[in-house]
Formats: structure tokens, sequence, C-alpha cells
């Protein structure tokens, strides 16, 4: 099958009868492992691993923070792949698909906030500090909150769906530096990307990681994350669409009334 052929039959997803479809029978699949990927991380990382010599148990906290993170900087860019593909190709799905994630964003980036304001506290002796990864990620919190209140705020879908999209565009400004801030610049609490990063060392490249006691456990519980991500959307997105029926039922039953 040529690319185009691919794109085209990927394309047929916008279709919402085929959307629906498909994701009923996908989504027991996507429920099960991820509760299941996220329980066994959970008691592997808390239960069965060692204390950090620096950090203690607090490190355990990575467990529930990393992931959190991810999926809240993720969430974003997924949003903005689905509103720029509702600018471009006009499908209602990727709009309502957008919308649907963003309640998701909202708890995960939050989640973020509080596990860091937790670990942070007995690591930096305070339970917030204006950093740069920090302060981005609250700015792109604000932003999650507005694109939920700009869609309450607008009657009419479309015009709903256009103005959250333009948001987006600009909030993943913010993603973007919630990700990679740190890199930007030196000064900040926050440290760097320790789950895995390169390092060059006397002319040989060497990748720093974190101890694999922490790091496979960590790893089960981001797959968790990614895959309850997955189940929450297409749940939420079919829940859109249902909704999006009925408002235009009612509306013709008015119009005919």
């Amino acid at each position: 099958m040529s690319i185009a052929a691919k794109a085209n039959a990927l394309w047929e997803y916008a279709n919402p009868r085929k959307f629906l479809a498909t994701s009923e029978r996908v989504l027991p699949f996507f429920w099960i492992v991820s509760i299941l990927s996220i329980v066994v991380g959970l008691v592997w990382g808390f239960f069965f691993t060692p204390d950090d010599y620096k950090q203690g148990s607090t490190v355990k906290i990575i467990y529930l923070h990393v992931p959190a993170a991810l999926m809240a900087i993720n969430c974003w860019l997924m949003m903005l792949a689905t509103s720029l593909v509702w600018l471009v190709r006009r499908h209602h799905v990727s709009a309502l698909a957008a919308r649907a994630a963003a309640p998701i964003g909202i708890v995960m980036t939050l989640i973020a906030l509080l596990t860091g304001a937790i670990w942070g506290q007995p690591m930096w002796g305070t339970w917030w500090a204006w950093d740069p990864r920090l302060t981005s990620f609250l700015i792109l919190f604000l932003f999650y909150l507005g694109y939920v209140a700009l869609w309450e705020a607008i009657e009419d879908p479309d015009t709903a769906a256009d103005l959250t999209s333009v948001l987006c565009l600009v909030g993943s400004v913010f993603a973007l530096l919630s990700r990679y801030a740190v890199n930007f610049w030196n000064q900040g609490l926050h440290q760097g990307a320790s789950v895995m990063r390169a390092a060059a060392v006397t002319g040989a490249d060497t990748e720093e990681k974190v101890s694999n006691i922490y790091f496979y456990p960590l790893l089960l519980c981001i797959i968790g994350f990614v895959l309850l991500f997955i189940a929450l959307v297409l749940y939420r997105t079919g829940t859109e669409i249902r909704a999006r029926r009925i408002k235009a039922l009612q509306a013709r039953e008015r119009v005919g009334g």
C-alpha cells in the first residue's frame, strides 16, 4: 500500500461512525492494559524498590510525577495536532478529540504540579520556586483552563473550534518551554532530564540514566499513563460525538416544532 493510500485510509476515521465503531472495539484493551501497567508499576516502585541514598523514600514520587508531567505536555501537543487537522481539513472528530483531551491535560498538569511541590519541599526547602520549568508548567495549566473556558463560552461549535485551535497554537510555545526549559536556561532549581540523557565523557558518548532498579517500574508507569490517556481520549471523544448528535437532533425538533 502506498503512502497516499495509507493516508487516505487514516482519514476514514474522521467519519464519526467509523471512529465510534473502532474505538468501541479497542477500548477494552486500552482500559485493561493501562490499569494493569499502572497498578503493577506503582506497587513495584513504591514497595519493591529501595530508598535512594540521597533522597530517601521521597524519590518514589517519580512514579507519579514523571508520567503525569510527560502526559501533561504530550496531551497539549496532541491537541495541537488535532487542532491543525481541524483548521486545515475541517474534520469535526479532530476538533472534538482536542476538546475531549483538554480536561485530561488539566488533571495531568495538576498532578505534576502537586507531586512536584511535594517532592521539591524536602529537596529544595520550598514548595514552590519561580523556576523556568515550574513557571512554564503553571502557565501551561492556565492555558488548559482558558482552553476549556473558551469552548464553554462560545455557543457555535465551529467558531469555538476555530478560536480554541488558535489558542492551542499559542499555548504550544509553553508546552515546549515546559519540556525544554532547563535546556534553555541554566538557572533554576529543577534538574534536567535524568530518566535518560546523553553525556560526553572523554571523547566517548555515554548514556546516563536512573538506576534500572527505579527505571523499569517507572517505564511501566509511563506506558500505563500513555495507554490510559489514549483510552480516556477515545472514550471522551465518543461522548463528545454523541453529545453533538443529540444537540443536532434537538435543534431539528425545535425547527420542526
